[in-house]
């Protein structure tokens, strides 16, 4: 019966150590997010109709596969702040022109990922903001530019 009770003991200690540390990335990555998370938007680019597909999307590479043709390129770098488990990771994705290299836009996600009781699931995370999905369709719009 002692066996049993220090093992639920133990148990219950490493859980609550886990989700100590857990929590604590999770206030973190709320804290940076609130620094400068988010989408912002440095310049608009207006472009022709026929340069957006049926879903209003364009297509730009990233830098590694874009061509010498392409005018823009998506620059995605992630850094970890926190390596092991649970970890803090830092992505920030870039709209850039190529024939100057200026940011047109930039998006800034915070992640936290792990934390959680071991075992055979998949492990929980915690992202601020979620989704960079509207980057594009605001540096993007559809229309003729001014030039």
């Amino acid at each position: 019966m002692k066996i049993i009770f220090w093992l639920v003991f133990a148990s219950a200690l490493i859980y609550a150590s886990f989700f100590t540390e857990k929590d604590r990335l999770d206030r973190e990555v709320k804290r940076l997010c609130a620094i400068d998370g988010g989408i912002k938007v440095y310049e608009t680019v207006r472009l022709p109709a026929e340069r957006f597909d049926r879903y209003g999307k364009i297509k730009i590479q990233t830098k590694e596969h874009m061509k010498s043709i392409d005018e823009y390129y998506i620059d995605y770098k992630s850094n970890y702040l926190v390596i092991g488990n649970p970890r803090l990771m830092q992505i920030n994705v870039k709209i850039v022109r190529a024939k100057d290299g200026k940011v047109m836009g930039e998006f800034t996600q915070y992640t936290r990922g792990g934390g959680d009781m071991p075992g055979p699931w998949h492990g929980s995370s915690f992202s601020c903001p979620s989704s960079f999905l509207g980057l594009e369709a605001l540096v993007f719009v559809r229309g003729v530019n001014d030039d």
